[in-house]
């Protein structure tokens, strides 16, 4: 099968600072450092085929939504090599919407951004409205939204573009019960076409259901990767003994990780 993604070796650093005044001397000081540096991926490898459905799990902080912004294009990655092969659409509540817009302009806004002309977007613009059921809110400023009608309306914009590649960051764990399913209904609609897709959620009921493989972070690394129920048994058993965990032993369990990294702060 042909590889849709490759992710190779790559990390995301961020800069730290304790005061404003660090962050300006980082700019005009050359040759020393004021900031600290914080990975948020750290050299992450794995390859998508065509077709597969890849879950990301891992307890907050772990790199996941990063990992699917980097894969989107949304934001660069510091180092390493990623590899996309298509049109990929990432869905997260609150990417990619102007608050400042309707949810009808927004529409408009996005297509033209992807290069819809203006009758492809007059065509398409009924479905995505439909597919939304925001009715009359259509029309009103996005700013206005709930968090689970900002996805609906994330979600309906990019099903109904058809990518080639589509990411799912935590879209289906906001609003209501009805409009996850139909979302779920699509989304398996894609599958059945052959489309790769990534899906970041708390839900390992969806996961398990929708999920062919799962690619598990632990604070910006790979922990696991391989076939759904191997790595979702044994993320459970984690989950299970980390729920329980105080926030001192969660602490120690975090600077154990980064320093098998050699990231220890």
């Amino acid at each position: 099968m042909s590889k849709t993604v490759k992710v190779n070796n790559v990390s995301k650093r961020y800069k730290l600072y304790g005061r404003k005044l660090d962050r300006l001397r980082d700019l005009i000081v050359p040759g020393k450092s004021y900031g600290k540096d914080f990975y948020a991926l750290n050299g992450v490898s794995f390859e998508a085929e065509h077709g597969d459905i890849i879950g990301f799990v891992g307890v907050n902080g772990s790199g996941k939504s990063t990992l699917s912004n980097i894969i989107a294009g949304v934001i660069p990655q510091t180092s390493g090599e990623v590899e996309v092969n298509g049109q990929a659409a990432l869905i997260a509540v609150n990417i990619g919407l102007d608050r400042k817009l309707t949810g009808r302009e927004n529409i408009e806004l996005k297509l033209l951004m992807l290069g819809f002309n203006k009758k492809q977007i007059r065509e398409l613009e009924p479905d995505i409205i439909e597919f939304s059921e925001l009715g009359q809110f259509i029309d009103q400023p996005v700013k206005s939204y709930s968090s689970g009608m900002k996805s609906r309306l994330g979600f309906s914009i990019s099903v109904n573009i058809d990518p080639d590649i589509l990411i799912i960051d935590e879209a289906l764990s906001v609003g209501d019960k009805a409009f996850a399913e139909k979302s779920l209904a699509k989304m398996k609609e894609f599958k059945e076409a052959g489309k790769t897709m990534f899906f970041v959620s708390h839900s390992i009921g969806q996961m398990r259901s929708f999920c062919e493989k799962v690619l598990w972070l632990e604070y910006g690394q790979v922990k696991r990767y391989g076939p759904v129920d191997e790595v979702l048994n044994e993320y459970e058993q984690f989950l299970d003994q980390y729920k329980h965990m105080t926030k001192k032993e969660k602490n120690k369990h975090r600077k154990a990780a980064l320093k098998r990294q050699n990231l220890v702060e």
